[in-house]
């Protein structure tokens, strides 16, 4: 048999595996369809929508499993089941939104590559009367999304071969340290530490008097930093509806927006006492610089708007500390919302001087992201690191010689030349999709440019808000709409695997 379709028997086997996991984790949502039944449109068409959306997973991964047989992977191979994978699942993931729900086979597909990918866009509205069962689903998508739909996998399935490749293929969401030794003790103390979070996360928005339901569908999609929310207004809502303790509810979300947006190993290190974890690198430094400077314009963009900034320098008119604070919850929310690419934040900033330069540092968050081994989407903080030093670097070669040596030194370790040119590749690559994804959504809709290319920052780099109206986003063209489905999965994927899918010589 030849090389190159044993590489694709290998690919849908595993692949199969994948369904058939999904299958049954698709029975989850019955908990809440039935603890519901009979409120707002639970009841026997969301019970039958997850059922058949279950066996279809769990039978089409049996057949696959069966007729394609496993053989050990390679890289390029492990990359092919990690796009296709996520394609399928997505595809899958979808049915009970077009059963449920009605939507078109397209609204339900980008709804659920959103979900799975964390990224947050909707094209859903009328969340507060849709079946909790559905608003549990979104949740879980995103939760299941947050490290890595493969890493779930091979956490079940243990001995599947060349696993460590398909842990590879989802690096940017779990560093290439291992906690533990083993591949498997790692990803086992991975989602413990993810699970953990999340109940702590659940537990206390209940305790501060949030529904249950909405306590743990926040919960699931803040540690994920994904952002869907069971209201319309996202966490405004509560803010709208007067709810006694709408400030906890803020700082416990941005609490752990910045728990997902931070790399485990650094997690797992504090757990284990180690608190040095939390300084002692680089990126992690660069993280704590960059929350204290994006919040410190925000915040003072803020205060310009409510007229706090000028009383600080009149005479004789006092700051008010409650006003402060809320300037600078709403600041740090909005910054840890964006820079982790939750997508819990809102957009109102003034018009001012600082208000456009707020607009665009936006963007910038959209495109550094979190740290590596984080959940969070974006480009990265530690490849962003890593092209800063590439530009003084060559500066440097420029004052002195041009055989000067510059190796590129991070936490005292070379960073291999390889590595180097990748992460270049990577963010040019990156910036391509953004002007392409952004070029075809100005020509195919009546939004302007700087709507135009924030909606495909946002599809990239896997964070929800852009500046495009929600109801423009339910209404736009379905090319745009395919356009983001590729954009949000290859953000989510780096971007090679998906290139991959296109090219004939890997799958020989």
């Amino acid at each position: 048999m030849r090389n190159g379709f044993r590489r694709v028997n290998c690919i849908f086997h595993f692949v199969g595996s994948l369904l058939e996991i999904l299958g049954f984790i698709l029975l989850f949502p019955l908990i809440p369809a039935l603890i519901y039944w009979g409120q707002r449109g639970d009841g026997r068409l969301t019970v039958a929508a997850f059922v058949i959306a279950a066996v279809t997973s769990f039978s089409l991964g049996l057949t696959l499993r069966i007729k394609f047989k496993s053989e050990t992977l390679d890289t390029t191979g492990s990359m092919l089941i990690c796009a296709l994978g996520w394609l399928l699942v997505s595809a899958v993931g979808a049915l009970p939104f077009v059963i449920a729900l009605g939507s078109s086979c397209l609204d339900a597909y980008f709804e659920a590559m959103s979900g799975f990918t964390t990224t947050g866009i909707t094209v859903f509205s009328g969340l507060d009367e849709m079946p909790r069962s559905i608003l549990f689903w979104r949740a879980l998508t995103q939760w299941l999304g947050g490290v890595g739909i493969l890493s779930f996998f091979l956490m079940i399935i243990s001995q599947a071969g060349g696993a460590h490749h398909m842990f590879g293929a989802e690096s940017h969401k779990i560093s290439s340290g291992r906690l533990a030794p083993g591949l498997f003790n790692t990803l086992r103390i991975l989602w413990a530490i993810y699970a953990m979070f999340t109940v702590l996360a659940a537990a206390i928005l209940a305790i501060e008097k949030m529904p249950l339901f909405d306590a743990v569908c926040h919960a699931l999609t803040a540690l994920s930093t994904g952002g869907f929310s069971p209201h319309d207004q996202n966490i405004a809502f509560y803010g709208s509806t007067n709810h006694p303790n709408y400030r906890l509810i803020q700082y416990t979300l941005t609490f752990f927006m910045m728990l997902g947006g931070i790399n485990f190993l650094v997690h797992y290190r504090v757990l284990t006492r180690d608190f040095r974890a939390l300084w002692d690198n680089t990126e992690i430094r660069y993280w704590w610089r960059l929350i204290a400077a994006f919040t410190a314009i925000i915040l003072i963009d803020r205060l310009y708007q409510t007229g706090a900034f000028s009383a600080l320098f009149a005479r004789g008119t006092p700051v008010k500390l409650a006003d402060f604070e809320e300037s600078f919850r709403h600041s740090i929310f909005q910054v840890m919302s964006i820079l982790t690419t939750t997508g819990f934040g809102t957009k109102d900033i003034g018009s001012d001087f600082f208000g456009a330069l707020s607009r665009q540092l936006f963007l910038a968050m959209m495109v550094i992201g979190g740290c590596v081994g984080s959940t969070s989407g974006g480009f990265k903080v530690l490849r962003i690191a890593i092209l800063n030093r590439l530009m003084f670097s060559e500066l440097f070669k420029i004052r002195t010689s041009v055989k000067a040596s510059t190796a590129l030194v991070i936490d005292k370790k070379t960073v291999p030349e390889d590595e180097v040119h990748r992460v270049a590749a990577l963010f040019f690559t990156w910036m391509v999709l953004v002007l392409l994804g952004g070029g075809i959504t100005a020509l195919f809709s009546n939004l302007g440019s700087f709507e135009s290319f924030s909606g495909m920052f946002s599809a990239v780099g896997n964070i929800g808000p852009c500046y495009i109206s929600a109801d423009d986003m339910i209404n736009i063209h379905p090319v745009v709409k395919i356009t983001y489905i590729l954009g949000m999965l290859a953000g989510r994927l780096e971007i090679l695997p998906v290139l991959l899918l296109f090219s004939r010589k890997a799958w020989r």
